[in-house]
Formats: C-alpha cells, sequence, structure tokens
C-alpha cells in the first residue's frame, strides 16, 4: 500500500534512486519503502512492518543491524577527530588499527591496504594499480583486463565494464575496449548439456586460453573474478575451476584480482573466499564485510610480489599520483575496527558456516523436487533457487513472465526479503551471518510458501 504524504512525494520528486524503473517509481507506479530501524536479521519500515532481511541489504550487513558497538565506535571517533585525510603519510589510530586487522586476517602473502569507499571504487584502484605496474615493468601494452561473462564488479566506467551482465552495459557505452570477457563458471547453464563437471572446467579453460591467444598474452594484465559469482546468480564454481585457471594465469604473467567485496570477513564460513577455494590472487578487493556497512568502506590488498613493484615505481617517479579524499575516513575506518571484533567475539564466521548450510539443507528439502526449481546452490551463508519452465530439458521462462520477481514479491508478502537477481530467473539468499537457526527455517518454509503460491 502507497503512503501519499510528503515524505513519500519528496521522494518522488527528489530521489534518483539507483538501480530502479526511474520513471515507474516517480509515477507512482511502485512502493517506496522508508526503513526506520533494524534489529539482528531484521528491519522496520515507518508503517510498522517488520521484515527478516534474507539478503543483508546488499550481502554487506554482516554482523546484523543495530549493533551498538560499532554506533558508538562512531561516534566516539566523530567527536574526537571527524576526518583528515591520508595522502602523504597522514594516518589515524583507527586506519591504522584497521589495516593491521585485515592484513592479520588476509592470506599471508598480502602486503599493504589501501582505502576507499564501494567495491566499484576499490576495482577502479585496482586496475590503475595494475596499468601502473605494467608500466613500472616496462611492459606498456600490457593492459588488457579479462573478466567473465555474469561476474560483477561494480557500475563505474572501467567497473561497470568489468561486469558481464548486460543491464550494466545497455546503453551506456559499455564494455570499454580494454575489457574482455570469457566463459562464466556456470555448471547449470552449460551450453552442452552432455557435459560433466569436468568437462566443463576444462571448456573454461581452453576458452581461457583461445582468448589469450587471439588478443596476444603481451596485450593482457590482469584476470578479475569473484571467488563466487555473486549477482550474476549466486554460483560456486565447478569442482577444480580455480586449480585450472589460476595455471594458465602464471604461465601468461597475467596478475589475478580476487573480487571479494561479497566473500570477506566471513560470508563462505572463512575469513576469506580466496584460501576457500584454494586461490592465491595479487590483489584482493575488499568492501561490504569491512564494516557491516556501517560506514561506507572498501580496500584494496596488495601482494608483497606487486607492492615491491609499486615502491619501485615512486622510487624512479615520485609520489604515486592516485587518492580519494576519503581514503581510510577516521569514522569509516572506526567502524571497521569494531566491525571486526565483532565478527571474532561473536563467533560469526563459524556460524556462517554451519547455519548457512543448515539453510541450504532446508531450502534442498523444500524444494530440491519442485518441478520449476531447477537448482538450489550456494555456499556459506549464500544460497540461490533457479527457477525453469521444465526441469528435464533445462528451459527457462521467459523474462516477460518476470518469474523471479514474482517469487520475489510473493516471499516479501510473507515478511521475507530476498532478492530476484539479473538476468534470469533466479531467488538470491545472503543473510547477516547471525542468522539462527530458527529464523534460516523461516526463510526456508516462506520461500516454499512463495514458490507454490507463484508457480504452483
Amino acid at each position: 500500500m502507497l503512503t501519499n504524504d510528503q515524505l513519500s512525494q519528496w521522494d518522488r520528486e527528489n530521489f534518483f534512486h539507483p538501480s530502479t524503473h526511474l520513471a515507474q517509481h516517480a509515477r507512482g507506479e511502485t512502493p517506496s519503502r522508508i526503513v526506520t530501524g533494524g534489529s539482528g536479521c531484521h528491519i522496520e519500515d515507518r508503517d510498522g512492518n517488520r521484515l527478516l532481511d534474507a539478503f543483508a541489504g546488499l550481502y554487506c550487513v554482516n554482523v546484523g543491524y543495530g549493533r551498538t558497538e560499532i554506533a558508538e565506535a562512531i561516534a566516539e571517533q566523530a567527536r574526537e577527530l571527524a576526518y583528515y585525510h591520508a595522502y602523504v603519510g597522514h594516518g589515524t589510530e583507527a586506519s591504522i588499527t584497521l589495516s593491521k586487522m585485515i592484513l592479520d586476517r588476509a592470506p599471508d602473502h598480502m602486503s599493504k591496504v589501501y582505502f576507499g569507499l564501494g567495491g566499484s571504487d576499490a576495482n577502479e584502484t585496482n586496475v590503475k594499480l595494475v596499468w601502473y605496474y605494467n608500466n613500472i615493468l616496462g611492459r606498456p601494452e600490457k593492459k588488457k583486463i579479462i573478466s567473465r561473462w555474469r561476474g560483477y564488479h561494480g557500475s563505474g566506467l572501467m567497473t561497470g565494464s568489468l561486469t558481464g551482465l548486460e543491464l550494466f552495459h545497455k546503453k551506456f557505452d559499455l564494455p570499454l575496449p580494454q575489457v574482455l570477457h570469457t566463459e562464466a563458471p556456470y555448471y547449470f547453464r552449460r551450453a552442452d548439456a552432455t557435459q560433466d563437471e569436468a568437462g566443463f572446467v576444462a571448456h573454461c579453460a581452453a576458452e581461457l586460453e583461445a582468448l589469450i591467444e587471439r588478443e596476444g598474452a603481451d596485450t593482457i594484465a590482469a584476470f578479475i573474478g569473484e571467488p563466487i559469482l555473486g549477482t550474476g546468480g549466486i554460483v560456486p564454481p565447478p569442482t577444480g575451476y580455480w586449480d585450472a585457471i589460476q595455471p594458465i594465469l602464471k604461465k601468461h604473467d597475467i596478475l589475478l584480482i580476487a573480487d571479494e567485496v561479497v566473500t570477506g570477513f566471513g560470508r563462505l564460513g572463512t575469513m576469506f573466499g580466496s584460501p576457500h577455494y584454494g586461490i592465491r590472487p595479487d590483489i584482493i578487493t575488499i568492501a561490504k564485510g569491512l564494516t557491516s556497512a556501517y560506514a561506507p568502506l572498501s580496500g584494496s590488498i596488495i601482494s608483497e610480489d606487486m607492492w615491491s613493484v609499486l615502491e619501485k615505481g615512486t622510487d624512479e617517479n615520485g609520489p604515486i599520483g592516485h587518492g580519494w579524499t576519503y581514503s581510510a575516513h577516521p569514522i569509516s575506518a572506526a567502524a571497521g575496527v569494531a566491525n571486526l571484533k565483532l565478527i571474532d567475539s561473536l563467533g560469526l564466521v563459524e556460524n556462517a558456516g554451519s547455519t548457512g548450510a543448515y539453510l541450504r539443507g532446508l531450502l534442498l528439502e523444500a524444494l530440491g523436487e519442485h518441478a520449476h526449481v531447477g537448482e538450489v546452490r550456494g555456499d556459506g551463508m549464500l544460497a540461490a533457487l533457479e527457477f525453469v519452465a521444465d526441469r528435464d530439458s533445462r528451459s527457462f521462462f521467459d523474462a516477460s513472465e518476470k518469474v523471479g520477481p514474482r517469487v520475489a514479491a510473493a516471499l516479501l508478502e510473507r515478511g521475507v526479503i530476498a532478492r530476484a537477481m539479473p538476468q534470469g530467473d533466479i531467488l538470491g539468499f545472503a543473510p547477516p551471518l547471525c542468522l539462527s537457526r530458527t529464523e534460516a527455517e523461516e526463510i526456508a518454509s516462506k520461500a516454499a510458501e512463495a514458490v507454490r503460491a507463484v508457480l504452483g
């Protein structure tokens, strides 16, 4: 039910919402939810609705809502020092402490952390650093970046190009020519239904090799990938995928960027997703779970080998010409310190693994045999249902039927928020890492009700 009052009117007249059908919203054809509070895994809106947020905002409120420890850390930092820049060696206790806390949790070969504000700007930073790195090494032609179709890496010019989803390219003149795309490790949607997982992994590796051969390894600087595909469908890699991809990159001297904006800080039941899948990256992208979205903050974690080249570059050329005004913002850094302490003290990494597996088991039990559920998948505190017109032929519904959004809407009517993922009829779940088993049972039972209400 739409609330026709001044705040709602101001919203429609003044607020440019991201990822929104602008015309429908402005005309009042879609609901405007004004969120007023939250606690644990639930949010509340001004109409008194209490909703179980089974997507943690946008995969990001890892510790849950209403954590006063983080709010107090933010307030204390704001009273002491609301802002100072991080240029030319300036720092604060919060930013320095957070850097150490991150590296204490990161893979052993990582060396330094550069801070930004969101995952998009972190991946923009990564591309610039990769280009700088190759210029310092005297390889000015080695600049192209390989991403995967259905990967998500941001909404900027380069990062929107890296993102392999049509919605983020259409009418934006993207992707830019420096970006190449290769096969998504999406076994369920493989073109050849006769391939087993090993055959599909071999196909993905062969496609990557062929792309490198066509373009020339001396023109390709880096490969970027999420440990598990996120917005592209919450798709775990098939067994052996990363073991097949990494030797190809090493052979051709191509850097590896692990985009851990979603997977960093516990979501897979491990602190980072890279060791979870045996990935050894040159750069790790972090954001979301770094502060559990209590304040905007992102980071680029740089490996020891890459850092040594960056140092060499400044010895030869002077200070590095890259920086954001709000890099390592003290308030955001203070939120990050308090957040990481909470993740540890509440045992949220372990809970993400155990309760996440419990949730997927419940979804599989409730919907695994449904005639229109093609796959129940996920890892850690991530899960997805993919809907199909026919299970046997793996045929999909026409996009005009909006099956995924209709199931998400039916679930919302039952008090649970999940996400209709783009480019397919996929319902995604990424609850806060503090999810209880009782809440997991509510998500699964209401998801089953919603699926049956829409698809029978």
